[in-house]
């Protein structure tokens, strides 16, 4: 298992993170198969979408706000309800194929850390699957 450390600096952000899932697919020595990706956070996901136009990451963040409102009366007291639900919505693992010693992504496809309760210090766990 690899580990990815990174720091978010907003509340809710999406980071890139394909390079790093990238260095860490080579570090393990993955040539061919899968690799899982998992976010070990209550308050975070990972997804992969696209990451050419950055209005789309702006988009689905604005959506999501809008289906997810902060302060909606939660029972939580901590203020960070919403963050949970998101969470869930956008989900904390991802299953990636890899070929060549390299994610297998689609043109546009990029992988984002979402954040949804930063800034923090977050992690993304990459485990290859045989």
């Amino acid at each position: 298992m690899h580990r990815i450390a990174l720091g978010t600096d907003q509340r809710e952000q999406f980071v890139d993170v394909t390079e790093a899932v990238s260095d860490a697919v080579r570090a393990l020595g993955i040539e061919a198969g899968a690799v899982l990706l998992h976010v070990p956070h209550t308050t975070a996901a990972v997804t992969v979408n696209e990451g050419f136009d950055p209005d789309v990451a702006s988009d689905v963040l604005a959506v999501l706000r809008r289906l997810v409102a902060r302060d909606a009366g939660y029972a939580h007291l901590e203020g960070n309800s919403d963050s949970h639900v998101k969470a869930i919505l956008v989900g904390s693992t991802q299953l990636l194929p890899v070929r060549a010693g390299a994610p297998l992504l689609g043109r546009w496809q990029r992988i984002f850390f979402c954040e949804f309760d930063g800034p923090r210090t977050r992690t993304v766990l990459v485990t290859p699957l045989s």
